[in-house]
């Protein structure tokens, strides 16, 4: 039996926005409440989320954001925002080249970090952090998310402040700290295992933030996207100012290694 659809507007269905002539309303807050009243952190939130967060929960969340917005130009994302801007490619297109790149390898151990500690704290708590991690090197993948760092040993150090940011929300109440307590048992978990430090990454660290403020592991990555953002806008409009033609990765004194056939 098939479903008609007498009007339009029973095509698309939201509880985001409900908008009309003079009228804009987010989740049932008039746009222009929102104004002046609340923080871009709290606008994210209360888009994704429905609700607004206290003013602890925004200031923890923003802080997160600010952490990760960029890592440099050997990241590949930032990489790629440059280069696109050196073939002509306008800021949105940068933009959105960029962040194309982000997925499970550069860009999504947040979200993998975000699962992994729900995964030990449904498990019962931070001793079961080695089971756990066995069990995810197991079904999952060697690595294991939010742990260890090519260029920052032995101490990532974007992580141990956002953790004593996170502690210091637990003395106040904001968050439990239950997940800050699992992360930090991963970590002495692999530094046992290795024989040698294994830092807490960037992701790990805002894995732990977005954990305890109770956001869902695909929207860590969502996060992380819009946080990242912010440096490869950055990045691309300095390229944009420094100018240059066709970029690509390296310069081109540099050849890349052939392996193919010699000329017959």
């Amino acid at each position: 039996m098939s479903i008609e659809r007498s009007d339009v507007s029973d095509w698309w269905r939201t509880e985001i926005i409900d908008m009309a002539p003079g009228i804009i309303r987010f989740r049932g807050h008039p746009i222009e409440d929102l104004i002046g009243s609340v923080s871009f952190p709290q606008m994210i939130w209360l888009m994704v989320r429905g609700d607004l967060p206290n003013a602890e929960e925004a200031a923890l969340f923003e802080c997160a954001l600010v952490a990760a917005v960029d890592h440099g130009p050997q990241a590949p994302s930032i990489a790629a925002s440059r280069m696109a801007v050196t073939c002509g490619l306008p800021l949105n297109s940068a933009m959105a080249s960029a962040v194309n790149m982000l997925g499970d390898v550069h860009g999504g151990a947040g979200e993998q970090a975000v699962e992994l500690y729900h995964m030990i704290d449904e498990a019962g708590g931070p001793s079961y952090a080695g089971e756990m991690i066995d069990r995810w090197q197991t079904e999952r993948t060697p690595y294991v998310p939010g742990f260890g760092h090519r260029f920052h040993k032995p101490v990532d150090p974007r992580a141990p402040r956002l953790l004593s940011l996170v502690d210091e929300a637990q003395k106040k109440g904001v968050v439990s700290g239950r997940f800050a307590a699992i992360g930090r048992a991963i970590q002495t978990e692999l530094n046992a295992r290795k024989g040698k430090p294994v830092p807490m990454n960037i992701d790990g660290a805002t894995a732990v933030i977005y954990a305890e403020l109770g956001f869902a592991p695909p929207l860590a990555r969502g996060l992380f996207c819009l946080s990242r953002s912010v440096g490869i806008l950055a990045h691309a409009w300095e390229q944009m100012n420094q100018g240059g033609r066709n970029k690509g990765p390296t310069p081109p004194k540099y050849r890349w290694t052939y392996d193919g056939p010699d000329p017959i």
